[in-house]
């Protein structure tokens, strides 16, 4: 036990998950959780880590004026896969300690990618909501089996995602940008440049990092190449996408859906868009199965018992 240590936690997952609070304070006795749900950001977030040595974040943006204002803060251990909220050199450059590991909400993800695929293509979630509303609608759409799916991004989820669709027998096409050759022979894939999988795909699964290089890389430009009969999925990062230019390429027929599990602000505030019958939208739920939620909490765990044993 590390009676001295004081950790917080400020990630609503974890704080509501007994097992994990429980494993928590079998090893940091002190911590404490936000009880409240609240999502912190700016002077909220400083306020409320301002004397902790250690925290769990999850989207919390830890940005360089966050991290300078936390003089105590020793370790930032991030219940998550992505690191786009926190500013990691900055972090290093005050001799911050960051615990982060990748991939292991992965199949999680890329459960709901294969979900997001079968109901886009069966039109399963369009026609379920219409009975509901009393519209018996016999539409059952297309099969995903034969489908040429896209995975822009084969990291951990997307390479994941390739060893999902293979009972599928889809034509499968893979955009990186690093060399993908092993997984894509392993999974009979075709790596692609980003302008081939954009026209090729009847299926475009994003699952990129944000970055300089990824924010709005699916904008009214790419959208217009695609097939009007396309669908995009996004369960990486919102700002991925141009969210306007999604919502007036659906409105338009430009393509004939998509879904979404992550958005530009969260939760969004366009009910206009959310209510459209070709989106289907999710409260970035990707990586919050059961046995997901348990895995990136312990990963935290772990990293802040490894922190403090070698600080």
């Amino acid at each position: 036990m590390n009676m001295s240590v004081k950790i917080k936690v400020t990630v609503r997952a974890f704080c509501q998950n007994q097992v994990l609070r429980s494993e928590l304070l079998e090893v940091f006795p002190n911590a404490e959780f936000n009880e409240g749900g609240h999502r912190y950001q700016g002077q909220e977030l400083v306020d409320y880590l301002d004397d902790v040595d250690g925290a769990i974040v999850g989207l919390d943006p830890m940005t360089s004026d966050v991290i300078r204002k936390l003089t105590n803060l020793k370790v930032i251990s991030k219940f998550g896969v992505g690191l786009d909220n926190v500013d990691v050199e900055f972090a290093k450059s005050q001799g911050k300690v960051i615990g982060w590991s990748g991939g292991v909400n992965r199949r999680s993800v890329a459960e709901e990618a294969i979900g997001f695929m079968l109901g886009l293509t069966h039109n399963l979630f369009q026609t379920s909501y219409q009975l509901k509303q009393g519209f018996w609608n016999k539409n059952g759409g297309v099969q995903l089996s034969g489908r040429t799916v896209g995975i822009v991004g084969c990291g951990f989820v997307g390479a994941d995602l390739l060893k999902l669709l293979q009972p599928f027998g889809c034509k499968l096409l893979i955009c990186d940008i690093l060399d993908k050759t092993s997984i894509a022979k392993q999974y009979q894939a075709s790596q692609v440049e980003f302008s081939e999988i954009v026209v090729e795909s009847d299926i475009l699964s994003l699952h990129v990092p944000l970055t300089e290089l990824t924010q709005n890389m699916i904008d009214a430009a790419v959208l217009q190449r695609m097939k009007t009969t396309a669908f995009v999925i996004n369960t990486s990062r919102g700002p991925v996408i141009d969210q306007t230019a999604l919502k007036e390429a659906l409105m338009k027929g430009e393509i004939s859906g998509a879904a979404l599990d992550v958005f530009e602000e969260e939760p969004p505030k366009d009910l206009e868009f959310l209510a459209l019958p070709n989106l289907i939208p999710t409260p970035h739920i990707g990586g919050n199965a059961e046995e997901a939620v348990l895995a990136m909490g312990r990963s935290a765990i772990a990293h802040l018992k490894t922190a403090f044993i070698s600080l």
